[in-house]
């Protein structure tokens, strides 16, 4: 893992990620798998309610506290 702040998942942004977006898709993976997309403050809710209308998203995290919860 590097020190660089991986950039956002919106088409076309590059701006630095502060969230993740936790989420499945229940006809394609087990309950406890998760997928995840980064997102930057502009980004978070629109491409949360995209998630949210499929009823995929299952958490949104900030970002340095996902990371945390990764390391041993």
């Amino acid at each position: 893992m590097t020190d660089e702040t991986p950039p956002c998942s919106a088409k076309g942004c590059r701006a630095d990620a502060v969230w993740v977006l936790a989420w499945n898709n229940p006809k394609l993976h087990t309950p406890d798998r998760r997928k995840t997309w980064l997102a930057c403050e502009e980004h978070r809710e629109h491409l949360a309610q995209f998630l949210g209308v499929r009823g995929f998203l299952k958490d949104v995290v900030l970002l340095t506290d996902w990371q945390a919860s990764e390391r041993p």
